[in-house]
């Protein structure tokens, strides 16, 4: 890798990883600040009904700690996958938005970031910036 390169990547890859970090924990404090958004969204876009304040908290609780380790650089195998997976199921599940795309333009956004947390995955090892 040239000089250049391997100065430029790293900082690069945690631009990558606080664009990433800050959706996906603005997701997760939703689920404390608007529990009923939460249940609206599982069970539109995931067929899951009658989700409680107390499971949304629940989860929010989790996707906050996931979201922490994230930025931190911690265990990137597992914290940058599971951001992925999840946020390739919440690209996913919206695909009937796509289909009527002029009255969902904000679903598409979707899809950079999908692959940036890709992108972030795949090149984890040169993601060494406010790492840990």
């Amino acid at each position: 890798m040239s000089q250049s390169l391997e100065q430029k990547l790293p900082w690069a890859l945690l631009a990558l990883r606080v664009g990433i970090f800050i959706v996906m924990f603005v997701w997760a404090l939703d689920k404390f600040v608007n529990p009923g958004h939460t249940a609206a969204v599982f069970e539109g876009f995931y067929g899951i009904s009658g989700l409680s304040s107390t499971l949304a908290a629940v989860l929010g609780g989790l996707q906050v700690a996931l979201c922490l380790a994230f930025i931190a650089g911690l265990w990137k195998t597992i914290t940058y996958g599971l951001i992925l997976i999840m946020h390739a199921v919440s690209t996913f599940s919206s695909f009937p938005q796509y289909l009527d795309a002029f009255n969902n333009l904000l679903f598409f956004a979707a899809w950079p970031m999908l692959a940036a947390c890709i992108a972030l995955f795949m090149l984890r090892e040169y993601d060494t910036k406010l790492s840990l």
